[in-house]
């Protein structure tokens, strides 16, 4: 095993903002599988809409974002899904020590910058860092293995987010 170099931080502009329903994370479906049908749409910086051309073609998208609202980094903690506490590399949790998020939405429209979608599971006026054309081929893995997750995913389409992210102060 090598030493880890020390490293630099590293600093992205978000290229738009995520407008969705949700002012709050209370009540909040804690993915997008659970939040089907939930509309939202994306605020693009209008300089980069040519870099939208043929993103039409695609049903799916994956956003990544910034989770602005994440005070505190932890490095364990007791997930939405269940009732034991687990390494944060080992969740979706938000209390990352980069709090980037990732989700997959369905593509409704793009009307010039403004991007339509549905599934959204993120706050609104979610900073946007990326998007990516979902790919089956690419992001689907017939051999995956979820871990704990196994036994908890029943739990999904009924939990959603409690404020156990909230208000703590970054350290």
């Amino acid at each position: 095993m090598t030493d880890v170099p020390k490293l630099e931080p590293v600093t992205f502009r978000p290229i738009g903002v995520i407008r969705t329903p949700f002012t709050a994370t209370l009540g909040m479906p804690i993915q997008a599988t659970a939040a089907v049908g939930v509309p939202g749409w994306i605020d693009l910086d209008p300089d980069l809409a040519a870099g939208l051309v043929d993103l039409e073609g695609f049903s799916h998208l994956i956003l990544l974002y910034h989770l602005h609202r994440i005070t505190a980094p932890r490095l364990t903690v007791t997930p939405f899904l269940d009732d034991r506490s687990h390494g944060i590399f080992a969740t979706r949790s938000p209390a990352r020590p980069n709090p980037i998020g990732i989700s997959t939405v369905r593509l409704i429209a793009i009307v010039g910058s403004t991007i339509e979608i549905e599934d959204v599971d993120m706050l609104d006026g979610t900073p946007l860092l990326d998007i990516k054309p979902y790919i089956p081929a690419f992001d689907d893995r017939d051999d995956a293995r979820i871990g704990w997750f196994t036994e908890r995913l029943d739990r999904l389409p009924e939990t959603r987010a409690d404020a156990r992210f909230e208000d703590q102060p970054r350290s």
